[in-house]
């Protein structure tokens, strides 16, 4: 009985390793460009997953709601077609330490409340086409590469 109360109360004050790592909330750069590569700022953007739906204008910072959900995205600007993307959500470092420290309950915490994820942090979506981001292809610094949808990658 004593060491089921011991781990509760645990559970309780120490959280786990992602909620102090991370925020619950991850900075996101969206851009829009044409075929030629060039940057055209101002479409209107709508970002969603479980938590809910983001709206702003591209050229900016998203702050958005981390969650183990993969992230939709459209932009539209007149004139152009829509450029539809999707961030894929992988396991973030926190959540790794997490296991390796707190143990099996600070990551279920923080797997519950999304800490333990995150998305690519800058991408750059082009008029005209569907195109998949995930962090496996980012390098710091830079805007993670875009691949086209296939079965692999979920949005086919």
């Amino acid at each position: 009985m004593k060491n089921w109360l011991l781990i509760v109360c645990a559970s309780v004050f120490m959280g786990g390793c992602a909620s102090v790592i991370n925020d619950s909330t991850q900075p996101i750069r969206i851009d829009t460009k044409r075929s030629d590569g060039a940057l055209v700022p101002g479409a209107e953007c709508t970002l969603a997953n479980d938590y809910g739906v983001f709206t702003g204008r591209s050229g900016t910072t998203f702050q958005i709601r981390r969650s183990g959900q993969h992230l939709d995205i459209v932009c539209k600007q007149s004139g152009n077609p829509a450029a539809v993307a999707r961030g894929v959500s992988r396991i973030n470092a926190g959540m790794v330490g997490n296991i390796l420290t707190v143990g099996v309950l600070g990551a279920i915490i923080d797997h519950n409340k999304g800490i333990a994820y995150s998305y690519p942090t800058w991408m750059q979506l082009e008029f005209g086409k569907t195109l998949v981001f995930d962090t496996i292809n980012e390098t710091y610094g830079m805007p993670a590469l875009g691949v086209q949808p296939t079965l692999s990658n979920g949005l086919q």
